[in-house]
């Protein structure tokens, strides 16, 4: 067939873009609920009203194609409108991560060019400090909520009410000229050096969203809980997802058990996302907490496998857990531990392990597969041969930002390197071993520091831990564990190494254990660098 006489036109062929989203579910579900936030309910058509406010207010401000509007926001309705908002101008989203110091943040509006700035007043403070080392100046507009208990300072020309007042609703918003056009920019943590700008683009964004209703099997009107920062990842896409399936979005301005089993039982929350350190904090809440949730929840863990003793909570409280896998590279997650039927047969102990895999890529991403790095050959499905895990697809960031060469290194051989060592299992699943950087070499043996966490969190008494090399004299390195104990617990060293003993090679067991609370990113993923520089130290 010789179809070369065939064209794109604007019939045939329209950008990805997750705006059309948020359009769609106005139109077609103008009433349905979208926003809940205190007092605050809002529908899909105020909501989107709102969004077309922000963007026309922003074009009025200057703001064009390419500029950056950076957020220094926690889960509030204004995050929310800012995921549309502001590609609705053709510009690109900044979210800042809200525990980061004025240092770092300075860095963040430099490099990425911030033009405008949206601060809530709870990080006016460091905002402030930020902006008189950066050099930059965007405008800034503070953002009011109610909800916020804490002191207040305004630092901007304008509040975020009054800024999107002037702004039309009725605002004809641009679709993106190329759907590869960026809609977001994403920093990485940097625990090495400044950290690295993840451009995302329109496709991207579109296709992961898409992915996450399929990964879930969301049906229409799902009620998502916001216990996953928007600014991480852009909340793993899901501010797009659920205003896909008109959705409602709880918001939640810190994460607090209590306050969020109430929302759980008031607004009949379907659907949350969350790091096992927050999974850890619901599991281990007072049974009070609990009360009166009979209705189907489910959600989703990244950042560390789940331990069995996760699983067997969420299981007692009546919640479907999704474990999955990725980075800020590729959207948040990309690959998901698909359950098979005959799993639910099994013991607590064998659905641990087989849901404690990465698994299998997306509904929507191209590809996934283990390969040697040097070579680029596929590992075999053996269980035991390793290599790095690799991606590609749609569901790639665009590159860095301002760093080509950091850029070619990662997409070397045409794959995205993902710097996380895995083998995959005889049936096609894949199964991290450790972070390159995190594997212990003890007498020229590797040890996977995964492997030996996942042992400590078998013990009912750990609440959570974290495995790192000490520098040994005779052996080069030894696993050190820093471990947090749950509340009223009391469990000594030298309990948890007789734990290690009955489950691990004697080479494994950790040399070393240090009690007392882990240093947190702000979306509970343990940092592993402040510890090996702690191990270092002792």
């Amino acid at each position: 067939m010789d179809d070369s006489d065939l064209a794109k036109n604007a019939a045939n062929f329209v950008p990805f873009t997750p705006l059309t989203f948020i359009e769609r579910s106005a139109t077609v579900y103008p009433e349905r609920l979208a926003v809940v936030h205190g007092t605050v309910r809002r529908n899909w058509r105020e909501t989107y009203d709102r969004c077309r406010r922000l963007a026309s207010a922003l074009i009025a401000a200057g703001v064009g194609k390419g500029d950056t509007v950076a957020a220094m926001l926690p889960n509030t309705p204004a995050m929310v409108e800012a995921h549309f908002g502001v590609p609705m101008t053709r510009a690109v989203l900044n979210t800042l991560n809200t525990r980061l110091d004025a240092e770092a943040l300075a860095f963040m509006l430099d490099h990425g060019e911030a033009k405008v700035l949206l601060v809530d007043r709870e990080f006016a403070g460091v905002i402030k400090a930020a902006l008189v080392i950066a050099k930059v100046t965007p405008q800034i507009i503070d953002v009011d909520d109610a909800l916020y208990e804490g002191a207040t300072e305004a630092i901007g020309s304008i509040e975020y009410e009054a800024f999107i007042a002037a702004g039309d609703p009725a605002f004809a918003w641009h679709m993106p000229d190329d759907e590869w056009d960026a809609i977001c920019l994403n920093y990485t943590s940097g625990t090495t050096g400044n950290p690295k700008g993840v451009v995302y683009h329109h496709r991207g964004a579109h296709t992961n969203a898409v992915s996450n209703i399929l990964e879930w099997d969301m049906a229409l009107h799902p009620v998502y809980l916001w216990t996953l920062p928007m600014f991480h990842c852009n909340g793993w896409c899901f501010p797009w997802a659920i205003a896909a399936r008109a959705g409602v979005n709880v918001c939640l301005r810190k994460v607090d058990a209590a306050i969020i089993f109430d929302l759980i039982r008031s607004e009949r929350v379907t659907h949350y996302c969350g790091a096992p350190i927050v999974q850890s904090l619901l599991v281990n809440a007072p049974d009070a907490m609990k009360v009166g949730i009979a209705h189907a929840v489910k959600t989703m863990v990244a950042g560390a496998a789940p331990p069995a003793s996760m699983i067997e909570g969420m299981e007692a409280m009546g919640f479907d857990l999704t474990h999955v896998y990725g980075l800020t590279e590729v959207y948040g997650p990309a690959t998901v531990c698909a359950k098979q039927a005959d799993w639910s047969t099994l013991d607590i102990g064998e659905r641990a392990r087989l849901n404690a895999r990465q698994g299998v890529r997306y509904h929507l991403e191209a590809a996934i597969d283990v390969c040697d790095p040097a070579s680029m050959v596929p590992v075999p499905h053996d269980g035991t041969s390793m290599g790095e895990i690799m991606f590609r697809g749609n569901i790639c960031m665009k590159g860095y930002l301002k760093n080509p060469t950091a850029t070619d290194a990662a997409f070397a051989g045409g794959w995205f390197h993902s710097g996380d060592l895995a083998v995959i299992d005889p049936d096609g699943y894949v199964r991290i071993k450790d972070r390159s950087k995190d594997i212990i070499i003890s007498g020229g043996e590797n040890i996977s520091s995964i492997e030996v966490e996942d042992v400590l969190y078998r013990h009912p008494a750990v609440l959570a831990v974290a495995v790192v090399a000490k520098t040994d004299a005779k052996w080069g390195e030894t696993p050190c564990a820093f471990v947090e104990r749950k509340a009223g617990s009391d469990v000594t060293a030298d309990e948890l190494i007789r734990h290690c003993k009955a489950h691990l090679a004697g080479f494994k067991v950790p040399r070393t254990i240090v009690f007392g609370e882990l240093p947190k990113t702000a979306t509970g993923k343990i940092q592993k660098f402040e510890l090996r520089a702690r191990a270092a130290a002792l």
